[in-house]
């Protein structure tokens, strides 16, 4: 178990500040996505740094050392919206090898950037691939124990 660290019980949450936090998310049934507890070490970032969706960071707002938060995030506050439009269909003999249903495929977009996609279906035709990320479109819950917050602009730590 890790000590809540409590220097300034009365620093809370803001943009900038640096956060010492635990978290788990998880399917609103009930089915655990990720869990930072399984480190013995709190996870520490920025709020604003981009390693929180903005959903998530906005959950952690106001909050304060010794505070836990169980927040429940529809998709345009967590993943975003399931987007029929990141269906593409493309043609099965282009494939290096035969798609398989479920797996996931690394593409390279125009920038030449990595973009991964499920196969949906294949067929001796077409293979369809879906680009939206596995939890589009799906309402989840977050739930989050701060060990430590720093006001933004004061020493606090570093993230290598």
């Amino acid at each position: 178990m890790v000590d809540i660290i409590t220097p300034n019980e009365e620093v809370r949450v803001e943009a900038g500040s640096q956060v010492e936090l635990h978290f788990s998310v998880a399917l609103e049934n009930g089915v655990e996505i990720d869990n930072t507890r399984q480190h013995e070490t709190p996870v520490k970032l920025t709020i604003g740094d981009g390693n929180l969706l903005p959903g998530f960071e906005k959950a952690l707002y106001g909050l304060r050392a010794g505070d836990r938060r169980t927040v429940h995030l529809p998709p345009e506050d967590a993943f975003g919206p399931w987007n029929p439009e990141n269906v593409q269909t493309f043609d099965t003999v282009k494939f290096e090898q035969l798609p398989t249903v479920g797996h996931l495929i690394e593409f390279e977009d125009k920038a030449k950037s990595s973009l991964f996609g499920v196969v949906k279906a294949v067929n001796d035709d077409t293979t369809e691939i879906d680009f939206n990320h596995p939890l589009a479109g799906k309402n989840i819950s977050f739930e989050v124990e701060i060990f430590k917050v720093t006001p933004s602009g004061e020493q606090g730590f570093s993230i290598l």
